[in-house]
């Protein structure tokens, strides 16, 4: 797509504290109006020095446009996106949002139009970066919103498949057909950040932290100065792997699967069409044949490369962040991270796994299960000894207010939402900020509110960063409030009880080195409270999922696969009574 921007300047001024030094010039504005309409553009971004404490100007500017150019022109208001602090990344998160505005607006009114002629009379929801939900009317003003959204389903999914199994911190992997995603659960909640970057540029607004890397069970295996590469190239859905016999001939991760016997090749996507395992094994022994290996071992190099640079990502999110991963479970989702799952966390030390109902959907599940959100932000940049404390009251009530209208006129009830406070606090003279929970600031004396404060910016230092030191001054950056809106969800029901145990076969699969007799289940066959040993290849619609010698497997009243390795479980001595192999 060939895009065009150019950049127009406007006379006026206000000052660091938002006082008008010189007024907004409107004929420059005019000017502009007519530069886009002779020029081809399709939208605007307008961003004003120190809008963020008054947005007078920009205001202004809006309303000249609309009156130049009508209705139907995209415009984006930077103060309206990110009323913080920070000319560039202001203006960078502006831009993006004009630049996205048309396609994004395009696609939420053919998308709306079409439900609604279908008959569909409930409103359209988004999901958001944050990993809140809008309206699509909201969505359609705000379109830099919904930029990374896509895998923050999958994140909220981990949210509420913590509150369903107890399990607080969660690391989730996301692997499909070309990618590899992962977010962390902590303390039940997802890991939010107030800024991001895309391609290079900076974005402020609450992002659901997600690492993502060009792995999936489509990435093609190749050779690349005589060593072995996997990924970020993908087969795609056509022609795809050699092993779906649409015409793929380079070997992917989906292939080396297929060629080891961790997929059975009749029940694969439900069933709807069988793999063919002699040209998975033709495409691995091609390429092995340029290293000295036959197709299995060919294979197993694959499946060792892919596992060891998405293990690569995990740790991009925990290790390089001061996280242990051993202290987490890992949620496998996506329609191969089931397949993969047992091994990354053998690679990372993580001794425990949760492998959703409909792995394939979990995403779309974790859509369901979120609240609609906004939020706003105010630049309040004090030291925290001497901030004006009333004044930081009157700034989260004023937000409050703001986002309380806005998320009832989305049809959410008054007694349905919910405001959270925060602050971004520092210590005097670095750059990087941490968001501190504000708690009821007008239920505390100032001085009671400024300990719990500064002691809770300590902790939070030392859980990020491996350090902290409670004798350096702290200062206030950025005051936020988040609203949610309770839009209610469908409680999961518990599994229903298989009539009878599963019926399996058993088919050699290669593990590492070992090839071992592995019993093929269909997951719909496995009652719930029941267990059993590895080696095991469970079967369903959207997924496969593996677990190796050397674990053990328990489904839970609603249906999860909880997969531990024999040993880590205190409560699961290495030979237990009553442990079944199907």
């Amino acid at each position: 797509m060939v895009t065009r921007s150019d950049t127009v300047e406007v006379r006026g001024r206000l000052d660091p504290l938002g006082r008008e030094v010189a007024p907004l010039c409107t004929e420059d504005v005019v000017d502009a109006a007519r530069k886009f309409s002779d020029g081809g553009y399709s939208s605007i971004a307008v961003a004003l020095l120190f809008s963020y404490e008054r947005p007078d100007h920009e205001l202004l500017v809006f309303e000249v446009l609309r009156r130049e150019l009508g209705d139907g022109v995209p415009i984006s208001l930077s103060h309206r996106l990110a009323r913080e602090w920070r000319e560039y990344e202001r203006t960078s998160t502006t831009v993006l949002d004009a630049y996205t505005a048309p396609i994004v607006r395009t696609y939420l009114e053919e998308l709306s139009a079409g439900l609604e002629a279908d008959g569909m009379s409930v409103p359209l929801h988004v999901m958001q970066s944050s990993g809140g939900i809008i309206t699509a009317r909201s969505a359609h003003d705000h379109t830099i919103q919904t930029l990374l959204s896509g895998p923050v389903g999958g994140a909220m999914g981990g949210v509420s498949l913590a509150r369903l199994t107890g399990c607080k911190n969660l690391i989730c992997v996301d692997m499909g057909g070309t990618s590899f995603d992962v977010s962390l659960i902590v303390d039940g909640e997802a890991d939010v950040s107030t800024e991001a970057s895309l391609e290079g540029f900076p974005l402020l607004m609450p992002v659901v932290n997600i690492h993502t890397v060009g792995a999936g069970g489509g990435s093609v295996a190749y050779l690349e100065a005589g060593g072995l590469r996997v990924g970020p190239r993908s087969a795609g859905a056509s022609p795809g792997p050699a092993c779906y016999s649409r015409g793929g001939t380079e070997p992917t991760v989906t292939d080396a699967n297929v060629a080891l016997g961790r997929v059975d090749p009749s029940e694969f996507a439900g069933g709807e069409f069988e793999l063919d395992v002699d040209a998975a094994h033709n495409a691995l022994a091609d390429l092995g044949a340029h290293l000295g290996l036959d197709a299995q071992s060919m294979a197993q190099g694959i499946l060792d490369v892919v596992n060891a640079k998405m293990a690569q990502a995990i740790r991009t999110l925990t290790v390089e962040k001061g996280i242990e991963p051993r202290d987490f479970s890992l949620v496998a989702f996506g329609g191969a991270g089931p397949m993969h799952a047992a091994f990354l966390a053998e690679e990372l030390g993580i001794g425990q796994m949760l492998v959703p109902r409909f792995p394939g959907a979990f995403s779309a599940w974790g859509m369901l299960e979120t609240q609609l959100r906004r939020d706003s932000a105010r630049g309040f940049p004090f030291p925290h000894a001497t901030a004006d404390l009333d004044a930081l009251k009157s700034a989260f009530a004023e937000m409050g207010e703001e986002l309380r209208s806005q998320i009832e006129s989305e049809g959410v009830d008054a007694e349905s939402v919910v405001l959270h406070h925060a602050i971004d606090a520092r210590y005097i003279g670095q750059e990087y900020t941490l968001t501190i929970p504000a708690g009821r600031l007008e239920q505390l004396s100032h001085s009671d509110w400024r300990t719990r404060i500064k002691a809770a910016f300590d902790s939070a230092h030392q859980s990020r960063f491996g350090h902290s030191n409670s004798a350096a001054p702290i200062e206030f950056v950025i005051a936020r409030t988040t609203g949610f809106g309770d839009l209610g969800r469908a409680e999961p029901s518990p599994l229903e009880q298989s009539p009878s145990g599963p019926d399996f076969e058993s088919r050699p699969v290669r593990f590492g080195a070992t090839i071992c007799d592995t019993p093929l289940v269909r997951r719909a066959e496995l009652a719930p409270h029941s267990r059993l040993d590895g080696p095991l290849v469970i079967s369903e619609a959207t997924a496969t999922t593996v677990i190796p010698p050397g674990w053990r497997l328990e489904v839970d009243g609603y249906g999860v696969l909880l997969a531990a390795r024999v040993g880590d479980d205190p409560d699961d001595p290495e030979n237990p009574e009553g442990s079944t192999q199907p």
